[in-house]
Order: structure tokens, then sequence, then C-alpha cells
């Protein structure tokens, strides 16, 4: 997506999901603004998370994020549904 970010994942032990999180953002920040050539805040501060509660619910969600490029003419991304 060209303003945002759909992933699935389980936080290993011991890793707040806020700093998987935080820890994502800025590495991938500091790489966007080094091949743009520009510097300052790359993602907004907030983000939406959502506790999977069952395998329909699991199924539901992957199938949204899959389907969301698609739905914006996206389609055809090599590194859709990537893992």
């Amino acid at each position: 997506m060209p303003n945002h970010v759909h992933a699935l994942l389980t936080p290993s032990v011991g890793y707040a999901l806020s700093e998987i999180l935080h820890s994502w953002k800025s590495f991938t920040a500091k790489k966007v603004n080094r091949l743009l050539g520009r510097t300052g805040e790359f993602w907004m501060p907030e983000y939406y998370d959502h506790l999977i509660r069952d395998e329909q619910d699991l199924a539901h969600h992957r199938d949204y994020i899959l389907g969301n490029p698609e739905k914006a003419n996206l389609g055809g991304w090599s590194y859709v549904g990537a893992l």
C-alpha cells in the first residue's frame, strides 16, 4: 500500500508489540529517507492493532490484507502476501 502497511505477526516472548513496531518504523524510516534523499518523520506515530481471536478471525484478516492492494488497483506486486 502506498500510504500504510498491514502485517500479521506474533511477538516472541519478552517482546512487546509497541517495541517491535518502534524498531520496525525506525529502521524503515531511516532507510526510506536515505533512499529518497530526505530527513524527518516518515511514519505516523499511531498504529492500529487487533488481537486475533480464533482461526476464523485470522482467516478474515489475512484475506483482508491480501485483498487490500487489489482493491486499491495495486495488484500484481511481487511482495504482496510474501513471508
